[in-house]
């Protein structure tokens, strides 16, 4: 009697042991799941580094591509302060922001920047839109529920 009862003590044990075991074992992370049918997310640029607008148009673009986010993803770049030269057209960038507005990006240049430093908006690209300032387009997008990135 007191052996099959140790013996039966012994095998609780060690199955509350492999249990426990088994609960320690961490997880494969698979990182954020999408939960929502749309995000929005605004993009910020205010440099006129080559690197840093290659890598806002490239992190954008991975954004979009992003297999989480493919089709539920809303997306404007905001540019002002030095970030406007990637809207100038002596600038490179053109081909890289028409694929972006085609694949739904909203383009939008701060008034105040063009206004003063004195920019004529014919030297800016004719596709984009203008909005009366950047940091009020970051606020009130921000109060929207949108994502602020700036890489």
């Amino acid at each position: 009697m007191k052996t099959s009862i140790l013996v039966t003590a012994l095998f609780a044990f060690l199955f509350f042991v492999k249990q426990a075991n088994a609960q320690t074992e961490p997880a494969e992370f698979t990182g954020a799941q999408p939960k929502l049918e749309h995000y929005d997310a605004l993009y910020v640029l205010n440099s006129s580094e080559d690197r840093k607008i290659k890598g806002t148009l490239r992190n954008m673009n991975n954004a979009l591509e992003d297999p989480r986010l493919k089709g539920k993803l809303h997306m404007e770049l905001i540019v002002f302060g030095d970030g406007v030269s990637v809207y100038m057209k002596s600038g490179a960038y053109e081909q890289e922001l028409k694929a972006l507005q085609a694949k739904g990006v909203i383009l939008a240049e701060c008034s105040n920047t063009v206004r003063e430093r004195k920019i004529d908006k014919n030297d800016l690209f004719p596709f984009i839109s203008y909005v009366p300032s950047g940091n009020g387009e970051i606020i009130l997008r921000h109060y929207e529920g949108w994502a602020v990135v700036h890489p």
